[in-house]
């Protein structure tokens, strides 16, 4: 059984239903004036491309979505999985299992519960910058954003970087996103996106293994028989 829908809003989607599988473009633009570090943001986006340029990765995660207008709150945790370049998989424990998956070039999200699939085409759905994303193509950061650095809590200082990332191409998706980035490891920690209308979404990532056995068939999905399928458009 297919159906279409124009507009989706899937529970628990990342970062408001706002993935993000963002095409190259742009060029770079940085504010490079340290606030509070020893390193400007140039060095620190340096060692961040140095971390995750060319990378496989898993990690625990935890979200936090807020839709501001009607004072929803809704959190979510699961496990993902990402591999360069722009192949991703979030895999829903709680608060109800769901899988999204793509290849970077199809979207397939798939909700055991309701016997249903949803699919579509990565890059519409993933695009400018959205959600999380950038994580599997990392350049998306300098590409995309103007950059700053920000000045985190006296007890944060000597622990972590603090980012916002304001997009060149102004969408109601994202006014900004903030990042969190440990000054050991240079791994991302922590993923904030605010829309224009308030909603937020935190994404914290924690018990990182990087490196491992990814096979791209853990981004790839084959439709159960029986299951309904939705087709997204934008």
């Amino acid at each position: 059984m297919k159906s279409t829908i124009k507009n989706f809003l899937p529970h628990t989607m990342i970062m408001l239903a706002v993935f993000m599988l963002a095409l190259a473009g742009g060029q770079k633009h940085v504010n490079a004036e340290a606030i509070s570090s020893d390193l400007t943001v140039d060095q620190i986006l340096e060692k961040v491309e140095n971390k995750y340029a060319n990378s496989k990765f898993s990690a625990d995660f935890i979200q936090k979505s807020t839709i501001k207008a009607m004072d929803i709150t809704d959190m979510a945790n699961g496990r993902v999985y990402i591999k360069y370049p722009g192949m991703m998989r979030w895999e829903y424990e709680q608060p109800e299992q769901q899988i999204i998956i793509t290849d970077a070039d199809k979207l397939w999200i798939y909700r055991p519960a309701d016997n249903q699939v949803m699919t579509g085409n990565a890059p519409t759905f993933f695009r400018d910058g959205k959600g999380a994303s950038f994580l599997s193509d990392i350049r998306v950061i300098r590409q995309k954003f103007d950059i700053s650095l920000e000045q985190g809590s006296p007890a944060e200082r000597d622990l972590f970087h603090h980012l916002k990332l304001i997009p060149r191409e102004k969408t109601l998706d994202i006014a900004e996103i903030r990042l969190m980035v440990s000054r050991q490891s240079s791994s991302v920690l922590q993923i904030i996106t605010l829309n224009f209308y308030g909603d937020e979404t935190r994404i914290d990532l924690l018990n990182f293994v990087f490196g491992g056995n990814l096979d791209d068939s853990l981004f790839s999905f084959d439709i159960p028989k029986g299951v309904d399928v939705l087709q997204l458009n934008e």
